[in-house]
């Protein structure tokens, strides 16, 4: 892009990866970028902010959100107009291309979460919450034991013809039940399409428990990427799952959007620009002794400055 333009910035930073969006003012992706975190949150997010500032041209950012389970620590990096919660841009992500949604299914690498919505509202929510065998990391730890890629993994699956019963109830169960068939000499795609479908089962009757799933359904994050899983839901709801072209920063992408809607004219942005250096900045944290949550606090520095502060259940210590 050789032209200027207002664009509307988005950070989505996850346990597994982060992403970025960078929307013009008719909400038209520009620029997207996905990256894995590995460990790195500081690292993955300059990666992201370099490349949209090495491939964006001449743009005016007028409004920068943040989001993902890193979504704080982003916000101080950049300089964040607004920090939202997951569900929250999830959904504005998904009725963003699918205003008539009635449930958002997202899967991402280490959580997963269910959204109800009902007339353009979040009206229930669910995530799961100590087991990752509803999530992408427990796919990603199977095709390693098959000694395959995810996206061979994939493959497998979604062209068997058939499939072989594996618990979904959690990951060592699952994984038992894998090793006891590749030992009795089962289809290496009947495996890794009754892992896809033993996930899907897993998040209907775990994450999504108790919850009346009414299509239209949405279908996003990482894991929507896997056509077999995408199949297995299918069969289990009995419907269509739609799949959005950018699944995989559907989080970015809606918080951008979020903040393009608290933009104010009269207001200039925080965002810093896309030189960033993280290395200036330092984080610290102490644990809370003030009642018995014993609540750890998080904080971030650049140099002497205080920059955020979070983590206390009461708000006492936090600073935005």
């Amino acid at each position: 892009m050789s032209y200027s333009m207002k664009c509307f910035l988005g950070i989505d930073v996850g346990a597994v990866s982060t992403n970025l969006a960078l929307l013009d003012s008719n909400l038209d992706v520009v620029f997207q970028r996905y990256v894995r975190t590995g460990g790195r949150p500081l690292a993955s997010i300059r990666s992201v902010i370099d490349a949209a500032g090495r491939s964006s041209g001449d743009l005016d950012i007028v409004a920068c959100g943040t989001t993902g389970s890193g979504r704080r620590l982003a916000a101080a990096l950049v300089g964040a107009d607004i920090v939202k919660n997951e569900i929250t841009a999830h959904a504005t992500g998904a009725l963003h291309y699918f205003p008539e949604a009635r449930t958002i299914i997202e899967i991402g690498g280490q959580d997963s979460k269910v959204i109800l919505v009902r007339d353009g509202v979040v009206s229930d929510f669910a995530m799961n919450t100590v087991c990752a065998a509803g999530t992408g990391t427990f796919l990603d730890y199977q095709a390693s034991r098959m000694g395959v890629t995810i996206d061979e993994f994939a493959g497998l699956a979604a062209e068997a013809g058939e499939s072989v019963t594996i618990s979904g109830r959690c990951a060592v169960f699952a994984e038992t039940d894998m090793i006891e068939k590749q030992q009795r000499g089962a289809d290496r795609g009947a495996i890794a399409r009754g892992l896809c479908e033993a996930l899907a089962r897993n998040f209907l009757t775990g994450v999504a428990a108790g919850r009346r799933i009414d299509p239209p359904v949405v279908f996003q994050g990482g894991v929507a990427s896997n056509i077999a899983v995408r199949q297995a839901f299918t069969r289990e709801l009995g419907c269509e799952v739609m799949v959005p072209e950018l699944n995989d920063v559907m989080g970015a992408i809606g918080v951008a959007i979020l903040a393009g809607r608290h933009r104010r004219a009269d207001e200039p942005t925080r965002f810093r620009g896309f030189e960033v250096h993280p290395g200036e900045l330092a984080t610290r944290d102490f644990e809370c002794d003030g009642c018995s949550n014993r609540c750890e606090i998080v904080e971030i520095l650049h140099g002497d400055k205080l920059l955020s502060r979070w983590g206390s259940r009461c708000g006492k210590w936090d600073v935005a």
